[in-house]
Formats: C-alpha cells, structure tokens, sequence
C-alpha cells in the first residue's frame, strides 16, 4: 500500500483506480502463492516469490518490446523502492514495477488496445520516477488529465470519422507507430514542464524539468505517425492474403492439364516433362504479380524503410529479368529443333535445359518455403535470430520479419506430422477426384476447338480463345470451391475419431448411466476432487448433512430407531454430528467415502433440476441418493438405477432351476453376488421392507418379525437358504412385497385421526388361537406402539373403554390387511415344511395371522399402526424408496425432460474423459466471467409475457406455456398451485417470472447460470472440509463476475424498468457486480465528464458504488461491444477472464468442472503457452422452431466438430466467440479481449484469436465442459446474423491480421485456417459467382447455337451441375458425424432425413447467397455495421413488403435473374437432358425466390395474403415516409451506395451489363419472335384454363370463408394446393 500510495502521489493517480487496482493485485498475488507449493513445482522451478512469478509474466512483452527496440528494461531501482517497504529489496522493486504498471493499464481506458503504447508509458514513468531524487505530490487525476486524456483525443478524432480505412488511422496504427524506436524521442507527458507548480514548493525547486522532460509531447508523434497498413476495400487484398492457396490451385490446376493432354494425345515422358515445367515460368509470373500488389497495397501512404525499397525493387528487377529469359529459353525449346539464337546454335533440348537451370535459380525461396513448411520451428529460429546477418536477408528478401509480432507461431514436430498427413491425404484425394471429373473432362472439347480453328478457313483465334476460356472458367472455380467439400468429408472423419477417442458420446442414454454408474464416483472423486476432500482427516459428517433441500429424500432429519429398542428417538448412530462424523471415519472405507461425496454432488445436480422445473418431484426423488439416519448403509442407490434390478434377478434364479438338479446357494446367488448394483439393490430390498414390515406390524408382531428375520439371517449367513426354502416360489413373495407396498402408497394421501382409536389397552394371549369366527368384525383394544416407533409423533392419548363391537370402516387399512395376509402366505409357502427351522418360521407366521389384538384382527390397532405411518416422513421415504426397488419398470422412473436426459448423460459422459485433476480450493487458478450488456431484456414482466401483438394471437407466456409444456407443470407443482390463474398473485409473480426468463435469451437466463460457479465451488469446499469463513473468503479470491451493463446509470436516470430487474439480480446474487459507464455534467457550460463505475447490493435492499474511476471521455468510440468489455476489465480479478455473451446460460453439474478445466492452463502441449481455452457450446434454442433447429444444427456442427478438428489434428483453432476462457495477463499486455476499430474489427472477437496467434499463444478446446448458447430463431433474425458475420468476414480479409497470419503461417496451417475459417465465405462467393457463370454460359452457348462444336453431337455440360448440387449434399456429412459420436448414427440419420423433409436444403442455400451478398459488398462499397438480430421468440407473420424490402436485392433479383436464364437456355437450348443439367440450378433459384415466404408463418392463410397484398400495394404507391412506406425512397436507399462505389468495385456490375447485353443481342438475332405459332396445337385449350383459373379463384374465396373452422395445418394444406395451381394455370396460359 506504501508503493501504492507514493507512486498514486508521484503522477497524479486517481485515489480510486489506485484502490481498485491494489485490491487487484493482492489477489493476483495470493493465487500466486501456489507456485510456493512443492506439489505445484518442485523446488528448483520455483520462484523466490509469488511476486517474482507475477513480475515475470506480467512483464513478458515488455521485455521483448525492450529487446525490439534495443533498449534496456526500466525497473525500479532496490535503494528507491525499498523506502518505506519492509520487504527484501528485489520483492519490494518488483512491487513498484507491478504497481506503477497496473496504475497505468487501470487508467488507460481506449490506450489499453494499444499494448505497446502502455509499455511506453511505463517505460518512460519508470525512467523518470528513478531519476527523480524527490518525491513529489502531484493532484488526483493529473495522469488522466495530462497524459492519458491528450492520446484518447487522438484516438476519439480518429475513430469517429466517417472516412474509410485507409484515409483515418485505427488502434493498430498508432499502435505499431510505438514499434518503432522513433516513440522514444517523445515525453509521455503533453503537460508543459515549464507550468508545473506543486503548491507545497513555493520555489518550484522540485518541480525542475528533468532532462527528458525537454523533448517533445507523444502527442505530436502520434498525429505525425503514418498508416502502417492500407485497408484498401478490394478484393486484392484478399488475394494478396490468401495468394499462397490461389497459387496452389492455378499450379496444380495446370499440372493435372499437363497429365490430362499428355494422355489423350499421346506425348511421351520427354515432351510431357517439358510441357509440365511451364509451372516455372508459372511460378515467377506470379511471384512478380504478388510483388506488384505488395506495391499497390503500400502506395500511398505507408512510409518504407530504405532497405525495404530495396529489397522489393531488388525481387521485382530480378525476377522480371529471368521472366523474360524464361520466356525466351521456352520459346526457343518449342522452336524448331535447329535454330541459332543469341548467337548459339544448338537443338531445343538446349534450351530447355537453360530454361530449367535459370528456373531453379528463382524457384530457391520456394524450396526453403517447402523445407521451413515441414519443420515451421526452423522458420522461427530464423526471425528470432540475434545474427545481423541473417536479419539483414531476412528484412531485404521478407519484409513480414520486420514486424514486432509474428515471430513465433510454429508447432511441435509431432503435431506438425499430423496436420500435414491430414492434408496430404485429402490433397491426393482432391487431385485424384478434379482430374477425372473436372480437368479430363474439358480435354476432348479443347482439341475439338482447337482442331476446327487448326483445319478450318474462316475461323476466329479470338472467338476460340474466348470459347476455350468460357468453358474451362467455370471448371476453375470449381476447381477452387470443391476442396472445402472435401475438407468437410476430411473434417468429419477426423472429428469423428477424435470424438471417439475422447470418448464423447460413450454414455447417450439413461441405460448407458445406469451402465455406468457404478464407475463414476470413483472417476468423480480422482479427476473431480482434490486429494485431501473427504480423507480421514475431512468431515465425512458434513458431506452427509450438505445441501439438503426441503422436502427432499435426505433433508428428512428423523432417526430410525432399532425395532429391537424401546427409547424414542434413540438412534443407531445418536443424534449427535461429531459421532456421527467419528462413525463414518472409523467404518466407512475410502469406497464408501467416494459414494458418500459423489452421492452429494449427484443430489445437488438433481435438486438444481428440480428449482429449474426439469423434473417433477416423483421423478426427482427417482433421481436422487436415499440416505436414511440410522441404517446400516450410509447412502441408497437412485431409483433409476435399481428400478428393475430385483426382477433381472429372479430371472437368473429361475433361469438356474432346473427340476433334476439343486443347485448350492453358492451356485445359485453366485452371478447376484457378482453384479454390484444386483447385489446392492437385493440388499437394500430386505433392509428397507424389513423396516416397512416392523413398523407396519407394530410392537405387538415385533418378537415374532425379529425371530423370522434373525433365522432368514442365519441361512443366509451359512449358505443354507436353499435348504430351509423352495427358491423356485421366491417370486410369489416379491408380488406379495409389491401388492403390499402399491397399497401402503395411499399412506401418503391418509388423513390421521385426531385421537387414537385402541384404548391403550394390552391383552395378553398365551398361545396362538387362530381366526375369530367367520364373518364376525371384532374391534380389539391393543397397547399403544412402543416409544421405540419413530413414525409416533404424538402423545399417546387415552381414550375411554369402547364397546368392543363398534366397527371402524377404513379402506386403506382392510386394503393393507388383504395384502399382508398375501403376503404372509406366500412366505409360509417357500419354507420347507419337512425342515424344523423352516417349521418353526411357519408356525410364528400363522400365529401372527391368528392374534386377535395383532394387525390382522384388530381393527383400531391397525388404523391407528396406519395413522401413525402417515405421520412419518421417513416412512414415506423408505417406501417410496422400496416401491421403486420393487415396483417401478425402469423407463418408469427416468425423467421425461429431454433436456435433463441430454444434461445426465453429457455430465455422467464427461466422467469419463480425459479431464485434467482438480487440485485443491486453495490451489486452484482464479477467474472471472465477464458479459457486456446493453438494453436487451434483463427479466421477462408481466405485460411482456401476456401480451397479444401477433397475428397468431398468442402471448409470450402461453407460447412458452405451450413450448415447455411439461416445464410448466412441474412449476405449478413446485408452487403447489392447482389453479394457473394464480401464477400472478403477489406471492408467485416473481417465481413466474423468473420461470419465463430461464426460458428466453435475457440477462436473467446468464446470470443465473453463470452464478452456478459460486454455488458450485462452494459444494466443493464444503467437501473439502472448509468452514464457512474460509469459503466466504476463497469466493472472492477465486471467483468473480461482472456484467458491463453499459448504460444502467442512465437507465437508473430514467426510472427504466430494467434497471429495477439489474438490481434484483445484485440482491438475489451478493457477489454479483455490475459495472457501468456514467455520464454526468461537470460544468454549467454542459460539458460532460465519464466515469467507470462498479457497484453491488449492500444486502439491505440498496445499491452500494464500490469504485469510480474518472474516464479521459466517452469511450464508446466503435461498435461498443469491445470498449464496453474494455472499461469494465480493470474491475476483473481473477488471473483468467471468461467471457460470456447474454444470450449464453451456465449448468451447475458443468460449473463443477470449471475448475479442472481451468488446468489446462498449467498443461503445455506444445511450445507455446496456452493463451485461450475454448469450451463446448450447447444450442438451446433447436426446439422453437424448424428455422432454429436449423441454425441450431448448424451452430452444433460448427461448435462443436468444427472447432475439435480445428485444435487436433489440425492445430489451427483461434477464438471464434464465447464462452472462451482467456489468459487475462497475457491478453491485457497484450491488447485485451478484442480489438476495437470501427468497421475493420466488426467481428471483434474473432481479432483476439489473430492477436493471440501472432504473438505466440496458443489456444486449446475442450468438450467435457459445455455452457448453453441462444441463437436466432426466426427468417430475419437470422438472415441479420448471417450478414453480420459476412459482413466481418469481408472486413477480416481487408485486414492487417489476416494477412500477417496467412504470410505467417506455413502451408497446411494456412490451409486448415482457410477452409476452416474465412475460406468459407470466400467459397459461397464463389459458388454463388458459379451459378451466375454457369447459368449465363449455357444461356449464351444456346442463344449463339455454340452447343455444340462444329457438326460433331452436343455434349451436355452435366459435370458441373452434379457438383454444385453434391456441394450442399457432402457439406451435411459434418453435422452427421457430429450428431452420430454424440446420439447414435440411426438417431442422426433421422435428424438429416427431418431436415431435408421440411426444406432444410432451401434454407442453406439461401444463406449462400447471404454470405456471398454481404461479403462481396463489404470489401466492395464497405458499409460493415452492428446488426442486432434481437433474442426473442418469433411467432408473429412478416408481411410481404417488408420481406420484400429485406430480400430483394440480395436473393429475389438473382433469383428472377437466373430463372429467366434458365428459361431462356431451355427455348434455344438443342441438347437434350434439360431437368439434369439445371436441377441444380432450378433448386438454387427457387431457394433465393422462396425461402423466405416458404419459413414465414401463415404465408398461405387468405386473410394473410390479402393483408399482405393490401399493404404491398400501399408501399408501392407510396412518395413520403421513408423506406418502410414507399417504394421509391426505399429504392433511392437501396441503390444509393453506387455512387460512392470506386470504379475497380464498379467491375463487377459492368460485367452484369454488358452479360445484359449479350442476351439480349442473342435473342434479338433469333428467330423466335418471327416463329409461326398457330401451327402448334396446345395440349391444354385456353379456354380451359381460365376456368380453371376461375374455379380455384372461387375455391379461395370459399376456403377464406370457413377456415377458421378447420385446423391449422389443413387449411394451409389447401391454401398451398390452391395456391400452385393457380400459378400453374396462369403460367401455363
């Protein structure tokens, strides 16, 4: 606090940033403690302090950028730092280093995107405060005022101009101006020396300007600093980015030509090879374009250092130069076979072996490529190298080395070998697969062409040529497109074995757990534990007693008594916890502990299920562990697990009677014996209903119970049951048990009477007396039960004398009598009667049955054994607990929750996988969660649950009502309400609420989950044997969340509602803090000033402000997201930050593994340091509608086996969205979470995984862990989404981050990050580009009759057809894969077959030709904008203009488009096979036109439609009230971005002009306006069909009459069929 405060003093901090920052790093250095431990590092690796292991992490870049820039690292000097610090003096430096550089991040606001900026700033802090001789006291707030707020100004003026990239600087740019040691000439400070007054220093002899302090502000160099890279809106710069891949295709490309040629036309090897090593020439052609865009792309405006002028015009000279050489020496060697050139005569093979030698000359760089590919470590070695030599080439000859980043992102040799055998594989497959079906294919046509030109007069060069190219065009792209097809084939196979090895998808089903469960305490407490939870040390006592929730099986605290005692309440094991504790140490092995602790955390799971209305009561108390006080096993199996049990083992014993042989008890119990969960539940079965028999039969029939079950206990032990009983008859006493127990049930719905009936009276019977007489009912007075019945919890009342003839009618209990004789009966059937211990058993059964004052002939003492029973809730419990053991069929008892199935079984699953340990509370890494919030619904009310604004006329509440049907119920249940219209009364409003809100995507739903990791490490702490204080302390050390709500001060100002609902979540949840950004006026002039705020609930119903740390201005300077993550940063605390997105949700059972997972920080696999872990997302939302199971399917694809190939085999995973878990220290110096730039950094997220790959980290992704995700769930939602992410995706491909990677990484990592990545929208662009070729070569082929070639028969061109149409087709195979490991393959197969039922195909392909519209206009007219898609439910019908106004211009008019060019080719067109070869292309365009009506509710409905038209109509005739009200303003907007166009983007839609043209000069010269119709008969007469059309117009109108009569789906069955048959008629007509 010392260094905290002097250095708070010496520049001016603000005293609350500096609290919030000391606080921080107190609890950065307490979790750096473990590294003290010998368990963590041995000895010799550890540090000499936490503090030393935080300094050296958190100063990691900055010593490289030290080192970058040739300058030794500032730190505090011993004798400085030690002054007023009792601490040795290399502890107490770094202390001052930490905090000096925590101050400053925590100020730094918007500079924090700039790390290199932050580190200036420290660096020359540092300098001045250890040249600084006094201390000095600057005021509260000069930093800000004076260093951070004159950079922020900057930045502000630069991110809030409307000029495009390249004419404003972004964070990267004044970023990478601090890589230059050009920053050290400036002072940080923009205050001027020469004013600095200090009031305690009259005579300013402390304030003397320092040497430093002479030189310039930073302000002056960063206005003067220069882009460092043009984000030119082409599509060059994609190119440029990706030019390696387009390489390699147009290379490969002409390769398999080269073969394809050289088989048809017979060349030998000679010519062949000669041919082929055109690639040469090939290669150097290229190699100078890329130099040539490299020139383009820095001109104008990026400043070059002199040698790297050089070097690119060195490359460009040379390589021009042999170019012209190759050109000649190729000319020459297809010459003729004698000739003299350059003054040597020589044959061609002469020159070609010229060609060849200077070839490999300029081919040297590929080679070292190709080597450094194998073995990418080599690659860093050479750009970290010290040596002045290898640095000098390396900067002339590859400028990217220049650059502070990228210097180390290679991979372990072993990963290596994999990726590229995974590439190596499919590439040989791609080639193998593009020869014979794209390139040989296009052989015969070319010599055709080309043969005509060669023998016939009169023909063009120039028209071949452009025929050649027409038809080999569209083979190239592709050529280009379908290996993403079969990366997916690729990917599925991989993430399929991976699955499997991970042993995803083990456990799919209840079965698979109950398989299983008998395995998984014991992984549960080795990966789930730490080793000192529950040893002999721990409190095996508390475990019991943890969690128990009211009204649960275990939270019943009474005590069984032992029958054979007499004293109320006393206990087997007392009723005092520490001997309970001193038991359960003593007697319990480590197996039974392991049961113990996994029993607790498997009931706390289920009780969360429960508040979450997942399961019903019965079948939660089907799921949960039994623990009853007092009986011999300290825990009960679920009743899901033993349900069925008790019946699979009378099957054996009656399979192992046979009638000439008897088997031994050994023999016959030996396979029971052996089954452990058979076993179990037989033993539990006699425990559990020898106690529901004694308390049944009450005291009177206890010596006689006791005595038969002492003996059965005696056979037992000494093998003999076989002998003193008929095994074969075992099952008639199970019926009896479970006629029995079906009868006691009605024992839990017993009303007891107010006073007992018998008279407290005993008889005493000498000897058994047999029955009463027949049809006599006897009221026989009996003693009262023994004090020792636990079920009594009355006095015993006496009751006068009755007349002993009175009759007392109870049905339950002549109901319970019946089956009691049954089953004594059924008992004296098994014993053996010749055998005199079977003898005497008998005869104790017959005289219970014939007592008169026993339970079988007295009436009161059986309704009062009856009364008192229904009193018991322990009672119950054991019976419900038997009748399941009993009497339930295993489907019976599994939860009928589709979702709490898929929860068991992921968590029970995850057991088993490969799940780094947990080490101890104390040890474990600490995190924080953080979501940025805006103004999305924090708590569904009541006015938003229950109105009625749809068309369908239906409210929020009953859609969730009808969605969660089953849900809903089992609230009710919860709630004890029989009547739903008290779902609203005051005391329950808030619980259906909350009920609706888990439900939707609102904050309420994160919340929620995400404080599970609370609850959750407080379960685990419990079991590790921590009291309450400790915990409460840990909590905070280790966990934390904080939601940026950005604007809920504001909110607060305007009494906003969901201000209110923010507040009740801090109330409901303590730990919860909310960070905000407030705004408030600071002058009367109305100046603002903004501040940081962090808050919570002062647990007295108010809101207490913990920090408020003043802001240099407004932060939100981009899209808002990232500068909202960015403010609230600096109240994290944890050494992780998670970051979570509002439309995400947690699960307890997960939350428990959040610890495990967080150790795969300390694991290395690799030699880099893992940076980011990804986790698992489950999509929640598949259920709402067919669009959302869509998109969930696809989200499920990608998520999951996308993301698994991308980390193995391929290694190549970067950070693709929440719920990642981020290495907070390496990512704050290193520029935080996301990158923030307007525009360029749309995506924000996905610009932390380019950051993390291109200075060094590494990213890793796990799937034992999974957090639920929301996605958009109807037509325009997520239609937004798409064009959110396209949009990102163009902006990415214009940035400096994806060009770096792709020069950066080598080739099959570039390949797995193309394909995996961003090559997905480059490959819809080019599908979508395909069908445009295609559509309008074959329409222009026919409209010229160039069909066919010369006279020769016209050969369909179906090749490419097929392909476009198995592109959508292979793309499935991932989703496939995916749903198989996890479901079962039948299960997927079906989840495929519903999808292409119900128009899935339509669907992807639209969104297509979203990806393809946005991305092509993003990188060509910019426009990349925040959409937000709203989270709620979609039930209401979009009318038409509005779809219109959403579509038109990126799928109607391309859909028109190519119908009428399909149209068109099939009027002219004279090859046959029409549906084959278009099929494809009729799909595509009937998606583009239909998708959007086709997914739109009611589209078919009458009323719908005439609304619809009525509306349209309106629009289109509308001048005024913008685009939502009239056509033609909406088409002056849609249209409007042409004029800002650049004439290169302009290319595009010239070529579309002038393809207009084209057809329409084809048609023109055709002759079909001139054809002679009437000579053709139609085969439908008109006049028939306008009656038809007349008829179907009437059916409408008769429809539109009684449809509200008729159900939903056959009213929009006939509108359809009405519907296409009247636009069949019309076009037909």
């Amino acid at each position: 606090y010392s260094a905290c405060e002097d250095l708070g003093n010496f520049f001016g901090f603000q005293d609350a940033s500096v609290r919030n920052q000391a606080e921080h790093l107190l609890i950065l250095l307490s979790n750096h403690r473990r590294y003290m431990n010998s368990h963590i590092l041995p000895p010799a690796l550890q540090p000499p302090s936490p503090i030393h292991a935080l300094h050296a992490k958190v100063f990691s870049n900055y010593m490289k950028w030290c080192r970058y820039q040739g300058v030794p690292p500032n730190f505090s000097k011993m004798s400085t730092s030690t002054a007023g610090m009792a601490a040795p003096p290399s502890v107490a430096s770094r202390v001052v280093d930490l905090v000096m550089f925590f101050c400053v991040w925590g100020e730094a606001c918007n500079i924090r995107h700039m790390p290199e900026c932050l580190w200036f700033l420290y660096h020359k802090m540092m300098e001045e405060y250890t040249m600084e001789q006094n201390q000095r006291s600057l005021y509260a707030g000069h930093f800000l005022d004076c260093v951070v707020t004159p950079i922020f100004k900057i930045l502000s003026a630069n991110m809030k101009s409307n000029a495009d990239h390249i004419n404003k600087r972004n964070y990267d740019d004044f970023n990478e101006f601090f890589w230059s040691r050009d920053c050290l000439q400036y002072r940080y400070s923009c205050e001027d020396p020469n004013e600095r007054t200090d009031s305690e220093d009259p005579n300013n002899r402390l304030t003397t300007p320092l040497p430093g302090e002479m030189q310039q502000p930073i302000t002056v160099g960063m206005l003067n600093a220069p882009k460092t890279f043009l984000e030119k809106r082409s599509w060059l710069r994609g190119v440029m980015a990706l030019s390696r891949v387009i390489e390699w295709h147009i290379v490969t490309f002409y390769l398999l030509a080269v073969v394809a040629f050289s088989h048809d036309l017979v060349w030998g090897w000679v010519v062949t090879l000669e041919v082929a090593s055109g690639v040469f020439w090939i290669f150097n052609a290229l190699s100078i374009i890329w130099a040539l865009l490299e020139v383009w792309a820095s001109y104008p405006g990026i400043h070059l250092a002199g040698t790297s002028i050089f070097g690119s015009v060195f490359v460009l000279v040379a390589r021009f130069l042999i170019l012209v050489y190759q050109t000649l020496y190729l000319m020459w060697t297809y010459g003729p076979s004698k000739g003299s050139y350059l003054g040597i005569e020589a044959d061609s093979t002469f020159w070609w072996w010229q060609y060849v030698w200077l070839s490999l000359l300029c081919m040297i760089p590929y080679i070292v490529e190709a080597v450094t590919n194998l073995v990418p470590s080599i690659t860093t070695k050479l750009f970290t190298s010290r040596n002045d030599y290898i640095q000098t080439f390396l900067n002339i000859l590859f400028p990217i080395s220049r650059l502070y980043t990228a210097k180390e992102m290679h991979e372990s040799f072993k990963h290596t070998t994999v990726y590229v055998f995974f590439w190596a594989t499919l590439i040989a497959w791609k080639l193998y697969f593009s020869y014979v079906f794209e390139v040989y294919s296009m052989v015969l046509p070319t010599i055709e062409l080309t043969d005509d030109f060669a023998n016939y007069p009169e023909q063009s060069f120039i028209k071949m040529s452009l025929l050649l190219g027409l038809r080999w065009l569209p083979q190239f792209i592709v050529y280009c497109i379908d290996m993403s097809i079969w990366y997916s084939v690729w990917q599925a196979f991989a993430g399929t074995s991976v699955g499997f090895s991970d042993h995803l998808g083990d456990i799919r089903s209840m079965k698979d757990i109950r398989n299983s469960f008998g395995r998984a305490p014991e992984h549960f407490c080795s990966k789930m534990l730490s080793p000192d939870a529950g040893s002999r040390r721990g409190s095996s006592a508390s475990i019991l007693n943890f969690g128990a929730s009211e009204g649960s099986l275990d939270s019943r605290r009474q005590s069984l008594s032992n029958p054979n005692l007499g004293k109320e309440g006393q206990s087997l094991l007392g009723n005092d916890p520490h001997k309970l504790q001193g038991y359960v140490n003593r007697l319990l092995d480590v197996r039974i502990q392991k049961w113990v602790m996994f029993s607790t955390v498997w009931n706390e799971v289920i009780d969360h299920f429960r508040t979450e209305d997942l399961i019903s009561n019965k079948e939660r108390d089907y799921l949960k562990f039994s623990r009853f006080d007092g009986f011999s096993q300290a825990i009960y199996l679920p009743v899901f697990q033993t349900a069925g049990v008790v019946e699979e083992a009378l099957d054996l014993l009656e399979g192992q009677m046979v009638d000439d042989y008897q088997p031994t008890d050994n023999e016959l119990f030996k396979p029971i014996l052996n089954h452990v969960t058979m076993r179990t539940a037989i033993a539990e079965v006699w425990e559990l209903g020898s106690h529901v028999l004694l308390k049944l039969l009450g005291p009177v029939h206890n010596d006689d119970a006791v005595f038969i079950i002492n003996y059965v206990m005696k056979w037992v032990e000494n093998g003999t049951m076989s002998d003193h009983m008929k095994i074969a008859k075992i099952r008639g006493i199970v019926n009896g048990l479970v006629g029995l127990v079906n009868v006691l049930k009605g024992v839990s719905r017993r009303k007891p009477a107010l006073q007992r009936r018998s008279t407290g009276r005993k008889k005493s019977i000498a000897k058994p007396t047999g029955p009463p007489a027949k049809g006599i009912r006897r009221s026989i007075s009996a003693g009262a039960l023994s004090a020792g019945n636990v079920a009594q919890q009355t006095p015993l009342v006496q009751t006068q004398k009755k007349d002993e003839n009175v009759v007392i009618i109870d049905a339950l209990r002549d109901q319970t009598r019946d089956k009691c004789r049954a089953f004594v009966n059924s008992l004296k059937g098994i014993m053996n009667a010749s055998d005199r211990e079977g003898k005497e058993v008998m005869d104790r059964l017959t005289f219970a049955l014939s007592m008169e004052n026993g339970f079988f002939w007295d009436d009161a003492y059986a309704s009062d054994a009856l009364d008192d029973l229904s009193r018991s809730d322990i009672f119950k419990s054991v019976l419900t607990k038997l009748q399941g053991l009993v009497a339930c069929h295993p489907d019976e008892v599994e939860p009928k929750s589709k979702e709490a199935r898929r929860r068991l079984t992921f968590f029970v699953n995850s057991l088993f996988m490969d799940m780094p340990n947990a080490p101890s509370i104390h040890d474990m890494f600490s995190w924080n969660v953080l979501t940025p919030y805006y103004k999305e619904t924090v708590t569904l009310n009541k006015s938003e649950l229950e109105s009625r604004s749809d068309a369908l006329g239906v409210s929020t509440m009953l859609y969730l009502q009808t969605l969660f049907k089953p849900d809903w119920a089992n609230f009710l249940e919860r709630m004890g309400l029989q009547d739903e219209e008290k779902v609203w009364s005051k005391e329950v409003a808030t619980e259906t609420r909350q009920w609706a809100s888990i439900r939707a995507q609102t904050l309420n739903r994160t919340v929620s989950g995400m404080m599970y990791f609370e609850k959750a490490l407080r379960l685990l702490a419990n079991l590790e044997r921590l009291d309450d204080d400790t915990t409460n302390d840990l909590m905070g050390e280790k966990f934390g969340y904080i939601v940026s709500c950005q604007v809920y001060g504001q909110m607060k100002k305007d009494q906003d509602p969901k201000a209110e609902d923010i507040d009740d979540l801090m109330h409901r949840y303590p730990h919860l803090r909310i960070a905000y950004i407030d705004a408030a006026r600071i002058n009367r002039s109305g100046e603002m000033g903004f501040y940081s705020c962090l808050v919570k609930s002062n647990g007295n119903g108010g809101i207490q402000e913990i920090y408020r740390v003043r802001l240099p201005g407004n932060p939100i300077l981009g899209e808002g997201k990232p500068e909202n993550q960015n403010h609230a940063m600096i109240f994290s605390r944890g050494e992780f930050v998670q970051t979570i997105d509002m439309n995400q949700e947690g699960y307890f059972e997960e939350a428990l593994k959040m610890r495990n997972a967080l150790q795969e920080f300390a694991k290395r696999d690799g030699p880099m340091p893992t940076t980011i872990l990804g986790l698992r997302e489950h999509i929640f939302t598949g259920s709402v509608s067919s669009l959302a199971n869509y998109m969930a399917l696809q989200e499920t694809s990608f998520v999951t086996l996308g993301q698994r190939v991308l980390t193995k085999p391929l290694c190549i995973r970067l950070h693709y969205g929440h719920p990642d878990v981020f290495d907070k220290l390496f990512f704050i110096t290193r520029g935080g979470i996301s990158k923030s730039s307007k525009g360029i950094n749309l995506s924000e997220d996905i610009f932390a995984g380019y950051n993390n790959a291109i200075r060094g980290g590494q990213v890793a992704f796990k799937e034992y862990l999974q957090v639920g995700k929301g996605r958009d769930v109807g037509m325009s939602q997520i239609y937004q989404f798409e064009a959110k992410l396209s949009q990102g995706a163009g902006e990415q491909s214009l940035s400096r981050d994806v060009y770096r990677l792709c020069q950066r990484l080598d080739f099959s990592r570039l390949l797995s990050y193309y394909f995996g990545g961003i090559g997905h929208y480059f490959s819809n662009v080019l599908t979508v580009i395909t069908i445009y070729v295609v559509v309008y070569l074959m329409a222009i082929l026919a409209l010229y009759d160039l069909e066919k070639i010369g006279d020769r028969l016209i050969t369909p061109m179906g090749t490419i057809q097929m392909l476009l149409g198995g592109l959508g087709l292979l793309h499935t195979i991932p989703l496939f894969s995916t749903l198989g490991v996890e479901r079962g393959w039948w299960a997927s197969l079906q989840e495929l077959i519903q999808v292409f039922a119900t128009g899935g195909p339509l669907h992807f392909m639209f969104h297509i030709q979203t990806k393809a519209n946005y991305m092509t206009q993003t990188i060509l007219v910019g426009g990349a904008k925040y959409r937000p898609t709203g989270r709620g439910f979609v039930t209401q019908h979009t009318p038409m203009d509005e779809l219109y106004r959403f579509f038109a211009s990126s799928h109607l008019y391309l859909g028109v488009e190519m119908g009428a060019g399909l149209v068109i080719m099939g009027f002219y067109s004279e090859a046959k096979q029409y549906f084959g070869r278009t099929w494809s292309l009729w799909l595509a365009s009937l998606s583009f036109i239909a998708s959007p009506f086709w997914f739109n509710p009611l589209t078919f409905d009458w009323n719908m439609v005439t609304a619809d038209y009525v509306k349209w109509v309106s629009w289109m005739r509308g001048h005024a009230g913008g685009a939502s009200r009239s056509w033609s303003m909406w088409w002056s907007e849609e249209t409007s971005f042409y004029s800002k166009m650049p004439l290169t983007s302009k290319g595009w839609f010239i070529i579309k002009a002038i393809l207009y043209l084209t057809v329409a000069e084809g048609i023109a010269r055709s002759d079909l306006a001139r054809a002679d119709t009437t000579l053709n008969k139609p085969i439908v007469g008109v006049s028939v069909m306008v009656a038809s059309i007349v008829i179907l117009f009437i059916c409408w109108w008769l429809l539109s009459m009684v449809e509200h009569l008729m159900p939903y789906p056959v009213r929009r069955t006939i509108g359809i069929l009405i519907a296409v048959g009247l636009m069949v008629s019309i076009l037909t007509v």
